[in-house]
């Protein structure tokens, strides 16, 4: 027996039945390094074991990185300062329960920690406030330890107590939390347990392969509270246990915020952070451009080319699944016939929209939320393509040879106005008549909830999507009949329960299969159209250095600094 076989078999001693098989899968080759580096990460192996596997195996992991930034070396970090931030004002009062915008969970994440961390830089999940976690041999429980030594900003230790009553008040259908799209029919209220004053356990409504990803950093409404806060009076202190502490915070206006210096992880290097927020993306642009502020959280290329192949910016890109959703009624005239609804996706030109609307800083979509970083993607089933002919016969198959005109609603956000125009222009050559009604995000979005909400009553709605590191939130609360954000109102059993069966399965082949079979069925039916995958992009000036952004709009700043 080789020395790395031993050293392998060493390493399988202690591990659980489940980490056993992703390596073995790594062994076979039927996983790649970072795909075994990514699973092995939400089964809950730690870095170190993982690092040993892949030395036993034939070294470090040598796959490419799936992100870039272009920022440069800047030597010992300088204490003090601060950091200048510009990003999309929230839509609404910064409440954790309710927050569904980019402005307002960007503010979460500035003092709100998880229990796991979605470190976009790295494509892999990590400890935050949890520092292990463990699935039962099913992965319907899931148990997670918590980290020693954590205080909120008030002086009070972190506990199971805090975490509990956390997901509770999550997981509440009488809370009416925008997390309930992530855990409708996932976890209850009493599936949050206590097991001691250190750890908690999740018992799920059903086994869920992927559920670490459920509560970190990806659901960005789950930062950890304490027991008994009123979350409608969180905007007040903003307590959490992050590396900074709020100043100041003024809807519209901006916030700010200071070091904590009994941070767990150490005071940060800067002295405080300030935020301006903008209602476009512009004035952001400009801001940065003319020395007002160091950082812009998230852009898209559209308006800021400016930015690009420029010395005196750092671009930070990041593969994603950032995506925008055209979604049509499918239980309204004329969206209710599927041909109407594949005529519309046929009639777009999405290389070309890439190009003129990114940049090429994305890729094309397929009209299914499997964006190309996930590990789980089926790349067999065939991409859609424009095809203006056959579009116009399913129109008149469908009973609409000369076309018919609706109304297209949708937000003022990044690119997503200059989307919608590109749409309706294409949708001309068909034929069809498409009026644009563009709104601020806080009039599109209402309450968020259907009958008060024009994002999710409109006849078609195009709205943006944030990161994930898995693709369970963009299968389950868009696209299922329960879904809280099904905007197409789309119902389809054979739907459910593939989306099921794909939630429960652990195994990356497993998943891939049936990727594939919710692919082509998209595809026949499309309730929604998605026709490009985003890289996250964050601008920041030469002199600013260790930034952690998400292509989720949120922004970490516990290692930032900046030079002279």
């Amino acid at each position: 027996m080789s020395s790395n076989a031993r050293q392998l078999d060493a390493v399988r001693e202690n591990r659980s039945e489940l980490e056993n098989h992703y390596i073995d899968e790594l062994v076979t080759g039927r996983i790649s390094r970072r795909q075994f580096m990514r699973k092995g990460a939400v089964v809950g192996m730690s870095s170190t074991v993982m690092g040993a596997v892949l030395a036993a195996c034939g070294g470090a992991n040598s796959s490419s990185s799936s992100s870039t930034a272009t920022t440069k070396g800047a030597g010992t970090p300088v204490k003090g300062g601060t950091l200048r931030l510009a990003s999309q004002a929230p839509a609404a009062a910064i409440n954790p329960l309710t927050i569904d915008d980019a402005g307002g969970l960007c503010m979460l994440a500035q003092t709100g920690e998880f229990l796991a961390f979605d470190n976009n830089m790295l494509l892999q999940l990590q400890p935050m406030l949890a520092t292990s976690w463990t699935p039962s041999q099913a992965g319907a429980v899931w148990t997670f330890k918590l980290r020693p030594n954590v205080k909120f900003h008030d002086g009070s230790p972190l506990t199971a107590d805090d975490v509990v009553y956390t997901f509770t008040e999550l997981s509440d259908p009488k809370n009416a939390s925008n997390a309930l799209s992530t855990f409708v029919d996932v976890l209850k209220p009493a599936g949050v347990v206590k097991v001691d004053a250190m750890t908690v356990a999740f018992h799920l409504e059903a086994p869920n392969g992927n559920f670490p990803y459920l509560v970190s950093s990806d659901n960005y409404n789950a930062i950890i509270v304490p027991k008994g806060t009123d979350f409608a009076t969180w905007k007040s202190s903003f307590i959490g246990t992050g590396p900074f502490k709020l100043k100041s915070y003024t809807q519209n206006v901006g916030a700010q915020f200071v070091a904590n210096p009994d941070y767990w992880g150490g005071p940060p290097y800067l002295d405080s952070t300030a935020f301006t927020f903008y209602s476009s993306q512009q004035p952001q642009v400009l801001a940065l451009q003319g020395g007002q502020v160091d950082v812009l959280v998230q852009f898209v290329v559209q308006g800021a080319q400016s930015l690009l192949n420029n010395s005196s910016y750092n671009i930070i890109k990041l593969k994603s699944s950032n995506h925008r959703e055209l979604s049509m009624r499918n239980d309204q005239a004329p969206f209710t016939d599927a041909r109407v609804r594949q005529a519309i996706a046929l009639c777009l030109d999405r290389p070309g929209m890439v190009q003129a609307l990114l940049a090429g800083d994305g890729e094309v979509g397929n009209d299914n939320p499997f964006a190309p970083k996930f590990a789980s993607t089926n790349t067999s089933v065939p991409q859609r393509t424009q095809n203006l002919a056959k579009a116009k016969q399913l129109l008149a198959a469908a009973g609409h040879a000369k076309g018919f005109s609706t109304t297209l609603t949708t937000e003022q956000y990044e690119e997503i106005p200059a989307l919608a125009q590109v749409i309706a222009e294409a949708a001309t050559k068909i034929g069809v008549s498409i009026k644009l009604k563009v709104e601020t995000q806080a009039d599109y979005y209402g309450k968020a909830t259907y009958g008060n909400s024009d994002w999710l009553d409109a006849t078609m709605s195009l709205v943006d999507y944030g990161d994930r590191g898995v693709p369970n939130v963009f299968l389950e609360a868009p696209l299922t009949a329960g879904g809280p954000w099904n905007a197409a109102h789309f119902k389809n059993p054979a739907y459910d329960n593939l989306v099921k069966q794909y939630v429960a399965a652990v195994d990356l082949q497993i998943q891939k299969a049936i990727a594939g079979k919710i692919e082509t069925l998209l595809l026949t039916e499309t309730p929604l159209v998605i026709p490009y995958f985003i890289d996250g992009l964050t601008a920041t000036t030469a002199s600013v250095h260790g930034v952690n952004p998400t292509s989720i709009s949120a922004i970490y700043l516990k290692d930032a600094y900046k030079s002279a």
